[in-house]
């Protein structure tokens, strides 16, 4: 008969790569990743930021510090970790919102070079290496975008259209994305800790949940799309029942 692994035991020996592991949600992702004994390497731009969290991770991780918009930089790292199981890419930089009219080409072009530029590159490095699943990151912007949200609509909806294709063209990888809601993380640091706490109290209350998320809840979406094993080419909306109100 056969035995269903617990678990702590589920992703026992399997090699995950979080881009964007440093902090927020990729941080927990990793933290959760090795709760089950998967074995972790975090990327991220910030050596500094990579050394703390390591300093919460077991001793297995490891971490490497490249600029994620440098093909080159991304090329070669995937050289040097060789065979691995799964991509995890959480990166990402402040977010940024503002009135269609407010905002300049140059300032929409930089903001892409992270969040989709950064991804695609790294799918397209990782392709040859990676042999279970990818799972990205979008937002329910893509299909609910508020005032102020052309830049965060634009690569939330193409984040979503790449990774269906991928999941196309990479196959029998697996690649799907996760869509967040609002969550407590560093990319609000643009604002002021008091007028990060009034959008938290005041979005989390319009919620059915009444509350916004934290990394951990999306933690357990990204494990989840990397161990359902019939999953391709879907789009997981983990926002606090946002897009229903």
């Amino acid at each position: 008969m056969e035995q269903i692994a617990t678990s702590k035991e589920a992703l026992q020996g399997q090699k995950i790569v979080i881009i964007g592991g440093s902090a927020g949600i990729g941080l927990a992702t990793a933290k959760s990743a090795a709760a089950k004994n998967a074995a972790v390497i975090i990327i991220s731009s910030n050596q500094q930021r990579i050394n703390k969290a390591l300093e919460e991770l077991p001793e297995t991780a490891t971490g490497y510090a490249i600029d994620v918009t440098n093909e080159t930089q991304v090329k070669n790292i995937f050289e040097q970790i060789g065979a691995f199981d799964h991509l995890i890419y959480t990166a990402g930089e402040n977010l940024q919102l503002g009135d269609l009219k407010d905002t300049s080409l140059a300032g929409a072009h930089q903001f892409f070079e992270v969040r989709y530029w950064g991804a695609f590159s790294a799918v397209k490095y990782a392709s040859p290496y990676v042999k279970g699943s990818i799972v990205l990151t979008s937002g329910i912007a893509s299909n609910r975008p508020g005032k102020g949200w052309s830049l965060g609509a634009s690569i939330c909806s193409a984040m979503e259209g790449f990774a269906r294709a991928m999941a196309v063209e990479l196959a029998p990888v697996r690649v799907n994305i996760v869509s967040p809601g609002v969550v407590k993380t560093e990319l609000w640091a643009g604002m002021s800790l008091v007028e990060q706490q009034e959008m938290f109290n005041q979005i989390g209350s319009s919620l059915p949940v009444k509350r916004v998320g934290n990394p951990d809840d999306l933690a357990k979406t990204y494990l989840y799309l990397i161990e359902q094993e019939y999953a391709t080419g879907q789009t997981i909306i983990v926002d606090g029942g946002a897009s229903l109100v």
